[in-house]
Formats: C-alpha cells, structure tokens, sequence
C-alpha cells in the first residue's frame, strides 16, 4: 500500500500546484487565468466602443461591436471563469445579451447606459475572482488603514493628554468629568457617522460608482486640507501651542457645558474624518477587506501603547518625525483617493474614457490599492495633485523658511530691558 500512498500524494500535490499557481490553465480549452485576464481588458475597450457608437447613433455598429466583444473575447474568459465562480459567469453572460438587446431595439442611451455600468461593475468582479491580492497591493491598503486609524487617533489622544494634565495642574480635576463624557458622546457620535454613511449609501438613488466618488472626492479635499495643516505644526513647539490654545479657550469659559463641547470635538472631529476615510478605503477595496482590518487592527494596537506611554508613562513622543512621515503619507494616500474617484466618475459615465492603450496595467488590486488607471483622465488627476503638493512643498520647506532667515537677519535687534 505504500506505493499507492506515494502515488496519491503526488498526484494531489500535483492537482493542488495547478489550480493555485496563478497563470496554470484553470479550466478544460487551454485558457490560462491570465489570458483570460488579458482579454478582459479587450472586453472592457469593447464595452467602451458600444457605448459610444450607441450615444453617436451608429446603432447597427455599436451591435456588432458589442457581440463580437462578447463572442471573441468574453467567451475565452468564461471557461476558467466557470470553474472558480459559475453564478458570475451567467451573471456576465445575462448582462451581454441585455445590453445586445438594448441597441438592437433602439432604448434609449439613458437605459444603455445604465446597463453598461452595470456591465462595467461585473467584468471587474469577473477579474477579482480570476486574480488574488498580491503583497504590494496587501501592504499598500493595510498601511493606508494603519495610517488613517493612528494618526487621526492619536491628534485627539494628543489633545485629551493636553487638557486633562491642564486640569491637573491647575487643581480642577472635578472637571475631568465632564470632558470625558464629551469624549464618550463623541465616540457615539461617530458609530451613528459610520451606520448614517451606510444608510446614505444604500439609500440614495444613485448608482453606487457616482456615490463612491463623490466620498473619495471629499475624503481628498480632507486630506488635502490635513497635509498643509500638518505641515504648519510640525514643530513640537507649535503643535502643542495650538492644542495648549483649544484648552485653554475652554477653560477660560468655565462651565462644565463648554469641556464637553471641547472633550466632544476632540474626538468627533477625528471620528468624522476616520469614518469618511475608511467609507472611501472600501467603496474602492473590494476583495481587499481582510487587509484593511488588519491595518485598522494593528493602527489601534499601537495607539493604545502610544496612548499608555502619554498617560501613564508621561513619555514626551518624537512629533517632528512623526508628522513628517504622516504628511508624506496622507498625502500618496489622497493621490491614490483621486484616482480611485475619477475611475469611478468613468466607469458611471459622468466623464468620458480616454484609454492610454501603450501605457502598463496593473493587477486590479494593485490598481485599487493606487488608484492608477491607465486613462488620459485619471493619470492627469493624480499628475496635477501631485504637482500641487510638490510646490506647496518646496514652498513650506524651502522658499518660506528662506525668507523667514532673510527677514529675520534685516530686522534690528531687540532692546531688552533689564527687571
């Protein structure tokens, strides 16, 4: 029996090495999951052509283009298709032959449209279950998670250690209460924003490309607006003036309402924008959610030691570093927010297609994790952004700093008066 047993488990081993090595034949017909990747993305030029033949009245055209895209291309990835998700495969191949029908009867572009989107939404799931995430695309989103749970915890970590030692200091620690509740409001307040976002989602009648846009275009404004309010408080000293500012702003009013409103937008704010951030992080994660909790796992493991080093330890963090890198990180995850939102406005036909056919495309996690899509639109978005920060860079770190050194050697020096 030992031979057999030899035998069995080769031949196991064997069936396991051909169907999870990616690029095997998948299926009967010698189709590989990669080449049935590479027709997809002649499958989604097709699509693109259909529609635009159809919207320019070239009805009979935009039929033909559209069976032999099904036909010539789609075929060819059904068969290792049928293999890993059969109900996607009839799913695709219903939506085909209701677009097919749609230009034949001569629907309106509105309800080819519509259809195309929907088309659009399913070859990329087609594509997602042909492909898994690689390391680069895993690391990218799980640090964009880390990234958006830590820094934004630790701003109001950071501002709470600065109004309760204050308290203390100043023997008021009867109003540490009313902060604190502040705090647990905010915390509730912020469940309500993620289930409210949710409901807004699934609510609205819009179809869901447009509305996940439109979160990553608000989640870039965000970030853009953090980068350059970051970067003006990168010095230990003026971060913790501006914090020092918000404390005492509160105390000074003295009334238990007003340290709860403090207590509240500490944390709220903070919660707000970590509910915004992570409702775009998903709306373009699609098959990439075990990595975006494992970032959010690990970013609230290490605010909670961070958070026990400020507290107890009274440890005094290295901010300047920190923010530095945070900057730069907020900044790469805006440009892959925006790319994410302009392929989203494409793909629900807001704005148009303009292919960038000799230009490389990424696995499509990768492509999420990045935002980079291989269109005149999205490149130019990400491009632009880019530059900006650049500028605004060189701007903040090099030309301000100069001419603050400029002034301050021509101005007279000071007359200091002795007590």
């Amino acid at each position: 029996m030992r031979p057999w047993r030899a035998l069995l488990a080769i031949g196991l081993a064997a069936m396991a090495l051909v169907l999870l090595a990616p690029g095997r034949a998948a299926a009967a017909g010698g189709v590989t999951r990669d080449d049935a990747i590479a027709e997809l993305q002649d499958v989604r030029i097709s699509i693109d052509e259909t529609l635009a033949l159809f919207k320019a009245g070239r009805d009979a055209e935009a039929f033909e283009k559209a069976r032999s895209g099904y036909l010539n291309h789609f075929e060819a990835v059904e068969i290792p298709l049928r293999v890993v998700d059969p109900t996607l495969t009839v799913e695709a191949e219903a939506l085909f032959a209701e677009v097919r029908q749609l230009v034949r009867s001569e629907a309106s572009a509105g309800e080819v449209r519509d259809k195309v989107v929907e088309l659009r939404a399913v070859i990329d799931d087609v594509e997602r279950r042909l492909t898994s995430a690689n390391a680069g695309a895993a690391a990218i989103v799980a640090g964009q998670s880390f990234l958006i749970i830590f820094r934004e915890g630790l701003e109001a970590v950071l501002l709470l250690s600065v109004l309760l030692g204050y308290l203390e200091s100043a023997k008021a620690g009867h109003l540490r209460r009313p902060v604190l509740v502040g705090v647990g409001l905010a915390a509730l307040a912020t469940l309500a924003t993620v289930v409210a976002l949710q409901t807004v989602f699934a609510a609205v009648p819009a179809s869901r490309e447009l509305l996940e846009a439109i979160t990553a275009i608000l989640a870039v404004a965000v970030l853009f607006y953090v980068s350059f309010w970051l970067i003006t408080r990168l010095e230990h000293k003026r971060w913790m003036e501006f914090l020092k500012s918000k404390v005492w702003n509160a105390v000074a009013v003295g009334s238990a309402a007003s340290l709860v409103l403090v207590g509240f937008t500490a944390v709220y704010r903070e919660g707000f924008e970590t509910a915004l951030f992570y409702q775009s992080l998903l709306s373009f994660g699609d098959g990439m959610e075990l990595w975006v909790a494992i970032g959010l796992l690990g970013g609230i493991v290490a605010l909670a030691i961070v958070s026990v080093m400020i507290f107890r330890l009274g440890r005094r963090l290295p901010l300047r570093t920190f923010l530095s890198v945070a900057v730069l990180l907020v900044m790469v995850t805006s440009v892959a927010f925006l790319g994410n939102a302009v392929a989203a406005l494409q793909a629900a036909d807001v704005i148009g297609y303009h292919r960038l056919t000799t230009w490389p495309r990424l696995p499509i996690f990768l492509s999420q994790a990045t935002g980079y899509w291989p269109t005149r639109e999205t490149v130019v978005a990400q491009v632009a952004l880019t530059a900006v920060y650049l500028i605004g860079g060189v701007y903040m770190f090099v030309i301000r700093p100069r001419r603050h050194r400029q002034q301050t050697a021509l101005a007279p020096p000071s007359v200091v008066t002795a007590a």
